[in-house]
């Protein structure tokens, strides 16, 4: 479980095919303070740290994880957004984030406002995934709230301190990014599902 809260930007030093699955070694701080079998999230997407090495770790991801997310277009040397698990008995500053990806969006636009940056994202709607007005979403791992819901498009408001301490800094129109939708409309989605086949 974490919050959305972004820890630090790692950066990707090694990437290992075996089979489907992919190696990621990661370059980041905290590694010192990890250990083997412990989650951290990547991008939003949750991994297991399997190796340690100095000050780097390793982490593998799955063919469904590669084909679900942004994970599979990384290269040597990008950026990547990391936050370890979060602590129970600490204040929850972002919202409940499970580190499941839904599904990825393409950035649309940016804009650069005085004081701010609105990125606007546009997601398949197919998948039926929602956002709302002010209601919570996971960019990349970031918690962030909606500014500007539409049926298969929403923004954000990224302030300078989390556009300085997050992959947003990088992030071009065009981009691939992860998208985690607020947990608790997804049970209320699936709830609406069930009645609605009840009927």
């Amino acid at each position: 479980m974490f919050t959305g809260i972004v820890e630090e930007i790692g950066k990707v030093i090694e990437l290992n095919r075996e089979g489907e699955n992919l190696h990621l070694t990661i370059a980041a701080d905290f590694t010192s303070e990890l250990k083997i079998d412990q989650s951290v999230a990547h991008n939003g997407v949750c991994l297991t740290v399997v190796e340690i090495q100095d000050n780097s770790f390793t982490v593998t991801a799955i063919d469904e994880t590669l084909q679900k997310t942004n994970l599979g277009k990384l290269k040597l040397k990008d950026s990547i957004n990391l936050e370890r698990g979060m602590k129970m008995n600490a204040r929850l500053d972002g919202h409940i984030v499970q580190g499941h990806v839904d599904q990825t969006a393409i950035c649309k636009k940016i804009e650069k406002k005085d004081g701010s940056y609105i990125f606007t994202f546009s997601y398949d709607e197919s998948l039926q995934n929602v956002t709302i007005e002010k209601g919570s979403i996971t960019v990349n791992g970031v918690s962030l709230t909606v500014v500007n819901s539409k049926l298969n498009e929403f923004s954000v408001a990224i302030i300078p301190y989390t556009y300085e301490h997050t992959t947003f800094q990088f992030l071009k129109e065009g981009d691939t990014v992860n998208l985690e939708f607020d947990v608790i409309g997804k049970y209320v989605k699936r709830l609406l599902e069930v009645q609605n086949k009840a009927e």
